[in-house]
């Protein structure tokens, strides 16, 4: 298992390309940034297919997947690591210590949505082109938020690990983010993500996520776009609903609108013929 140390914490990454010497070749690279409570799994079916024009470099996020939390010690001494903003550091630590001087390509999904946002708005030099899968921007709205915290603690608190055997339990658990079927090995690879994401990690980025601060932040970062961009919503999206990609796209004119028919959450596995050609036309089109 590769790892790198990132802030002080082995993150896990690999490799999916063609050539020899992946992120060395002078290929172009596409890095894939997964969302909250997942890994880079469920992104291996994608970059398997797009390998052949990219070297793909996959990694989980600290405090999922099989990327370790940091020590508590070091979130007291460095509370900053609770914010979405320190994940995205972590990816130009990451790119640095894999030797990745030229930019790269950006697909990010979700909560990893918004941590490529943050890399892109700090680092735009180091990015060619980005897209943006299931992300958005929104209003503050108290109320919901607080509500949405305390259903959100409850949820990462009852996480029995015997759940992964029970008859179902990953077609239960991913109804909500899919409008069409997908593998039954993936439901079960994100209910294990799921299941083994570090608690206190969980709760920390689902706050840093959708929070007042984030509401501030996010449409001046997507405002601030410098690079082509391209975000992608599912039409029947529950957990970030297509209007709020529509309306972080209208912020930037550097950013296209691509709305993803009979898709939900994971548009990348429910239509995958349809994702990969929306992806290579952006990629490939002339900016």
């Amino acid at each position: 298992m590769a790892t790198v140390v990132v802030n002080g914490v082995e993150h896990y990454y690999e490799w999916i390309a063609e050539a020899d010497s992946p992120g060395a070749s002078g290929r172009p690279v596409m890095v894939f940034l997964h969302g909250w409570a997942g890994s880079a799994r469920y992104w291996e079916s994608t970059a398997q297919a797009l390998k052949s024009d990219f070297d793909c470099l996959l990694y989980d996020m600290r405090g999922f997947g099989r990327t370790q939390a940091p020590a508590a010690e070091q979130m007291v001494a460095d509370p900053s690591l609770g914010s979405l903003e320190s994940f995205a550091e972590d990816l130009r630590i990451l790119l640095d210590q894999l030797g990745l001087s030229q930019p790269v390509y950006l697909n990010a999904h979700s909560m990893g949505g918004t941590v490529g946002l943050y890399f892109l708005d700090r680092c735009p030099e180091r990015v060619q082109k980005a897209i943006f899968t299931c992300n958005g921007s929104f209003e503050y709205d108290q109320r919901a938020f607080e509500a949405f915290y305390r259903f959100g603690g409850y949820v990462v608190a009852v996480r029995p690990k015997w759940l992964s055997r029970v008859p179902l339990a990953p077609q239960m658990f991913m109804s909500r983010f899919l409008r069409r079927s997908i593998p039954l090995a993936e439901k079960q690879a994100f209910l294990k993500d799921f299941l083994v994401a570090d608690g206190a990690t969980a709760v920390g980025t689902l706050r840093a996520a959708v929070s007042k601060h984030a509401t501030e932040v996010m449409p001046a970062a997507f405002s601030r776009v410098q690079r082509p961009a391209l975000m992608i919503s599912g039409e029947y999206d529950k957990i970030t609903p297509a209007e709020l990609g529509r309306q972080a796209a209208a912020m930037s004119d550097q950013i296209e609108y691509v709305l993803m028919k009979e898709t939900a959450h994971f548009p990348m596995l429910e239509d995958p013929a349809t994702y990969l050609e929306v992806v290579l036309d952006f990629v490939r089109a002339k900016s």
